[in-house]
Formats: structure tokens, C-alpha cells, sequence
């Protein structure tokens, strides 16, 4: 049985939280491997919606084992109130939760340098959402973070964080005109949820290693998306992990001759949240009906996401770099309505015509798109379960992506609800 990675194929909030359920009642673990709250699924089941900030997506599968990987970044006070809200919801997610030993805690004070930072960065700024992601990955970095495995040594625990304020307070002091931070008060809250982690601690790269070896099926399932990556994509404006397939292996533990499928999950046209170069952006009012229709705001943070329509550069290069086997489009439904709908084929910079994306960040901030027009349709495909319910003009739209990317589209969805979705080749 396979090792399944779904990665998001443009910026963020392609729909991962949807596929990831599609396949939660056929897998048996499903693991998150990178990022932090700083991320949001949506997951509707029938008439009941899920936001999923730090949990994996299959949480809300009574089969599948929710682990968090090593390569997660875990705010304590933000994981135990999404399982004790589940729990109120009738979804029992602390028992059967699994938690790496080795994955990185968020501190109190790593949300405190994080709100300077991006304060003090004026019209610098990363645009992160404030949660203390990137300075735990940074202390990670810099070998002075804190671990799921230091709540079982109080004392450990409190020298690694009197460790790491010795240098942040000066920095809160003297440069933010910050007080300093109790390095006992700090300890005390991240001690006061060590007896409730400490029977979901586990060695996770050996429990899915030994799942794979008994043939049982893993999903991994990365926050944020392949654009977002801190090595491969529109750096700076990343994120400070690796949501790329390559991050479930340095993530949780396992080889990569352990995966077998790589699915990218994109949307059928493409939004983008905080700041970085966009350069199909739609700034009228197109751009404001696209983002009205899909409902496009943040599930973290509530912001409007910035849209505009698919671009073909963008996700082609996503699927080279993952080696996507497939494709899963979100969000079909939202285009119903458009005599045309425009796809991105080339950007032009500087008059040159550009058939990938360019090599450079200079290039690609310079960027201005070139557009393909399709025939769009005005039948409500919400109820389409099969691809040949789709009308003729969708179907078109629909072959003429998979020619343009590369890779086979082998799930769409054409609603925010479980059912909602047209398989055409099987995921797992």
C-alpha cells in the first residue's frame, strides 16, 4: 500500500483540507509534516463546517491516525483548544492523536518577536500572520528551540528557555523598546500542558516506517504550498518550512523510495494571501467577483486573498519540482458563469516572452501575463459527479489545463462539500 504526499500547487488555500478528507476513510495515518497554525483547512461535511488550523485534515476520519510530524512547529494553547472544540463537536481527536518527540514548540515569546518584527519591517514586511511560525523555525535553525520531548524535563525546559531570552530580551529591549520577558512565567505556561502531551509523544518516523512496511497507506499532507516554500519559492515572501513532497521525508521520518504518490492539489483559478509577486493579480473588479464567488478569505486570519486567474507557469513549475503523478482542481464551480475565462500561458518581461517561470525573483516581479480565452458555461455544475456531466466548454477548459501543466487531473471539485467531487482516476 502507497505513501500518498499532497502538496498545494500555487500559493496556499488550494483546497488541500478537502482532498485530504476525500481520502481520510482509505488511509490509515494521515500526517501533517511541516508549518504551523499559521496555516487553515476548511473541511464541509454535510452540514457541518471544520477550520482546521494545526490538526491534519483526517482528524475528522474516525479510521485514519492523526500524527504531527517533526517537522511541524506546535503552539500548545492553539493545539489543545481545536481538539477540545472538536471534542464539543462530537469528534474525539486527543485519543488517537500522535505527536513527534522531535517536532518544535512555539513559545509565548517567539508570537511576541514576530509581531515586532513584521511591525518594524514597515512596507517590508513579510506579511506572516503573527503566530510565532518563523522565529520557532529560526531558533529551530539556530539550535536554541524547544521541543515536544523537553516538557518531560522540567528542568531542561526551563534552561533552554532562559537560554533563548538572555538573547531575545535584549533584542525586545534595546531595539523594539519592548519590557523583557519572564523566563520563568514562559516555562510555567509551556509546563502547564506537558501531562497532557506526554501520552500522545511518539517515535513517529518508527511507527510509519513500520506502517508502511505492514502495507498499511500513510497521506501526508503539507501546510501552505510549493510557492511558499523557504527554498523554492517567491523568497522572501515564503514561509520558513518546506510544504514541497520533498518536506514529508525531512518532516516525519520516512525515505523517499517510501512515497509512492505525489498529488498536487490546485485551484481552478489562483488567489494569494499576504504580500510577494502575483503577477496575474486581477486589482478591479473582476478580480473582487472572483474573490466574492470562491469566498475567498483566510481561514487563519480572515484576510481577503488576492485572486486572479489560473496560472499555468505557476503550477507547471510546481509540478516539476514535486513530481506530481496528479492533480487534484478545486473550486470549479466558482467559475460558472464567465462568457470567458482566461488561463496564463507566458508571462512577457521586459518584452521577452517568458513560456516558464523565470529563473529570478527580479524577472518574476516584472512579469505581466499572457493570456489564452476560453469559452466558459453557464450550467450549474455543483451536481456533477462524473466528468461527462460537466458541459462541453468546462470539459475543454478543464484538458486544456492538463496540457498546460504536464500532469493528469484526476479529481475536480465542484463544491465546498464532501460529495462534491468528479473522480476521474483513482488517488490511491
Amino acid at each position: 500500500m502507497p505513501g500518498i504526499v499532497i502538496v498545494g500547487a500555487q500559493w496556499g488555500d488550494e483546497g488541500k483540507g478537502k482532498a485530504t478528507d476525500q481520502l481520510g476513510d482509505q488511509v490509515d495515518y494521515v500526517v501533517r509534516y511541516s508549518g504551523g497554525n499559521n496555516a487553515g483547512h476548511t473541511v464541509v461535511v454535510g452540514a457541518e463546517k471544520y477550520a482546521l488550523h494545526l490538526l491534519p485534515s483526517g482528524i475528522l476520519s474516525p479510521r485514519a491516525v492523526p500524527v504531527l510530524g517533526n517537522g511541524v512547529v506546535i503552539d500548545l494553547d492553539v493545539l489543545f483548544d481545536e481538539i477540545d472544540t472538536l471534542a464539543a463537536r462530537g469528534v474525539p481527536a486527543a485519543e488517537r492523536l500522535l505527536i513527534s518527540a522531535n517536532a518544535h514548540l512555539i513559545a509565548p515569546y517567539h508570537q511576541t518577536i514576530d509581531r515586532v518584527t513584521e511591525r518594524f519591517l514597515g512596507k517590508r514586511r513579510i506579511g506572516t500572520t503573527g503566530r510565532g511560525v518563523g522565529p520557532a523555525y529560526a531558533d529551530k535553525v539556530n539550535r536554541i528551540g524547544l521541543r515536544v520531548q523537553d516538557l518531560l524535563d522540567p528542568s531542561i525546559l526551563a534552561q533552554k528557555v532562559a537560554a533563548a531570552l538572555e538573547q531575545k530580551n535584549h533584542l525586545l529591549v534595546k531595539v523594539y523598546n519592548r519590557p523583557a520577558l519572564s523566563a520563568a512565567e514562559m516555562t510555567e505556561r509551556l509546563l502547564a500542558h506537558a501531562e497532557r502531551v506526554r501520552p500522545m509523544m511518539a517515535d513517529v518516523a518508527r511507527v510509519l516506517n513500520q506502517a508502511l512496511d505492514q502495507g498499511k497507506t500513510v497521506l501526508f499532507e503539507g501546510a501552505q504550498a510549493h510557492h511558499l516554500d523557504v527554498d523554492f519559492g517567491t523568497y522572501p515572501y515564503v514561509t520558513s518550512s518546506s510544504p514541497i513532497a520533498a518536506g514529508a521525508c525531512t518532516g516525519t521520518g520516512v525515505g523517499p523510495t517510501r512515497l509512492d504518490r505525489i498529488i498536487g492539489i490546485a485551484k481552478a483559478y489562483t488567489t494569494r494571501v499576504g504580500e510577494g509577486p502575483f503577477p496575474g493579480e486581477l486589482l478591479d473588479d473582476v478580480g473582487e467577483q472572483l474573490r466574492q464567488a470562491g469566498g475567498e478569505f483566510g481561514t487563519t486570519t480572515g484576510r481577503p486573498r488576492r485572486c486572479g486567474w489560473f496560472d499555468a507557469l505557476v503550477v507547471e513549475q510546481a509540478a516539476r519540482v514535486n513530481s506530481f503523478t496528479d492533480v487534484f482542481l478545486t473550486k470549479l464551480d466558482v467559475l460558472t458563469g464567465w462568457e470567458k475565462i482566461p488561463v496564463v500561458v507566458a508571462y512577457d518581461v521586459d518584452g521577452t516572452r517568458h513560456d516558464v517561470m523565470p529563473m529570478t525573483q527580479t524577472d518574476f516581479h516584472h512579469a505581466t501575463p499572457i493570456y489564452e480565452y476560453w469559452d466558459g458555461w453557464t450550467e450549474d455544475i455543483s451536481g456533477a459527479r462524473s466528468f461527462a456531466d460537466l458541459p462541453g466548454t468546462c470539459q475543454a477548459y478543464v484538458r486544456r489545463l492538463e496540457e498546460l501543466i504536464g500532469v493528469r487531473i484526476s479529481g475536480i471539485g465542484v463544491g465546498a462539500e464532501r460529495d462534491q467531487t468528479i473522480m476521474l482516476h483513482d488517488l490511491i
